[in-house]
């Protein structure tokens, strides 16, 4: 096996790990007294989680989730909808408002089972009254290039939507019991898809304060909105959430453990530096990257061979020069070029098998890359500051394309040192 092939089977423990089978199985929730099950879901593993839970689920269901474009799968009795991710489109809208009615009329004795996972805020837009879905796009795009951390995102849709928030659970008198596969530093389940059925304790005022640290750009009738009683989200204290539960199935710090049993077994010195880092793509890279080098150099702080392994959420910060790729691939760029030279090989990708908007999930970096990339006429330093990882990757066949894996536990990074 070459060292590729040893990070590329890191990966597949880490999601691996993260199948949410187990996790819904372990936390199965008890029939409502009526006997009337209802699913609602989203995420780019919502699908996934539905038919799980039909295999798992003795008794009647229905329902309906939504998750990307190309991520379905085949179920027998919960609808499974489709809409656009990362910016937000009309399939969306409808699927917001499916999930709505099919809560709206339940009663006390019923239940709901919701199935929530990374990706959800885009896939369930809901604008507020006298604000549109353009309006929704504009605040996704403005959010995603904006390099606030995935946290404080979060805090700005939930208080621009009305199903974000707990709003989807405040719509229904029935018990709500959430099953959460988190891609959120930290794992809060109030973060993971902007919380439709999970309320938390920010505020508006939180969100306005994110806006002026961030210098988001929003159009005054979106700050007007944030500035009114309208934009209060349900509190975590509010009568309508008593009976309701959640549980966090699946997780990156399971994730990175299971990829570092795996190193184990081939006699490779593992290390989790975190499961929840967060910062610019680039400046994390050159962190990483001084550790290797140190590793290397001195054989300090950890002893040859060694892996390092790290999970959490990056962000890119977009200057207008935005090329193709997203931030996995970004960090194994800014990473080539920190490790030049050096006999490090490295993996950086999202477990749900997409980076950004493209079709791969990350890419491979070692100290040739900056090399091979020159012999193709690319400067990295000039790629990377164009944030078009994706072309840099792609002309040296180094992209990590897996497809669609079903669940969503966020980065995944992997630095060999030999």
């Amino acid at each position: 096996m070459n060292d590729r092939e040893l990070l590329a089977d890191l990966f597949k423990a880490a999601v691996a790990a993260a199948d949410p089978t187990e996790g819904i199985r372990r936390h199965l929730p008890t029939p409502g007294k009526s006997g009337r099950t209802v699913v609602v879901g989203a995420g780019k593993g919502a699908a996934q989680m539905a038919a799980a839970l039909e295999d798992l689920w003795d008794g009647p269901l229905s329902g309906v989730v939504v998750t990307r474009y190309g991520y379905g799968c085949a179920t027998r009795n919960v609808a499974i909808l489709e809409a656009a991710h990362p910016v937000p489109d009309a399939a969306g809208l409808v699927a917001s408002q499916r999930l709505f009615d099919v809560v709206s009329d339940l009663a006390e004795d019923d239940l709901v089972i919701a199935l929530i996972c990374g990706g959800g805020s885009a896939l369930l837009p809901a604008p507020p009254a006298g604000l549109t879905l353009a309006d929704e796009v504009a605040l996704n795009e403005e959010l995603l290039a904006s390099g606030a951390p995935i946290s404080a995102m979060n805090v700005v849709r939930k208080h621009l939507s009305t199903i974000k928030g707990g709003r989807l659970a405040a719509a229904t008198q029935a018990r709500v019991v959430s099953l959460i596969v988190s891609d959120i530093p930290g794992d809060n389940p109030a973060f993971v898809a902007s919380g439709p059925t999970v309320p938390d304790s920010t505020t508006r005022q939180d969100a306005l304060d994110i806006v002026v640290q961030y210098g988001l750009r929003l159009p005054e009738r979106m700050l007007a909105h944030l500035q009114s009683p309208a934009a209060d989200a349900p509190r975590p204290d509010d009568a309508v959430f008593s009976r309701n539960e959640h549980h966090v199935i699946a997780s990156a710090a399971v994730s990175l453990e299971a990829a570092a049993e795996v190193a184990r077994r081939h006699g490779i010195h593992a290390h989790i530096l975190s499961d929840s880092i967060e910062g610019e793509a680039q400046d994390v890279a050159r962190v990483h990257a001084a550790i290797a080098r140190e590793i290397c150099d001195r054989n300090r702080p950890f002893q040859r061979p060694a892996i390092l392994l790290s999970g959490g959420e990056t962000t890119v910060t977009l200057d207008g020069r935005g090329g193709r790729g997203g931030r996995n691939g970004e960090f194994a760029l800014s990473l080539a070029l920190s490790i030049d030279g050096y006999p490090v090989v490295a993996l950086a990708a999202d477990t749900d098998g997409i980076d950004g908007s493209e079709a791969n999930a990350g890419a491979f970096a070692d100290g040739s890359s900056v090399r091979r990339l020159r012999a193709r006429d690319l400067d990295a330093r000039l790629v990377l500051a164009g944030h078009d990882s994706f072309t840099a990757f792609e002309a040296i066949d180094d992209l990590f394309v897996t497809g669609p894996t079903g669940t969503n536990v966020n980065d995944f990074r992997a630095i060999l040192v030999r």
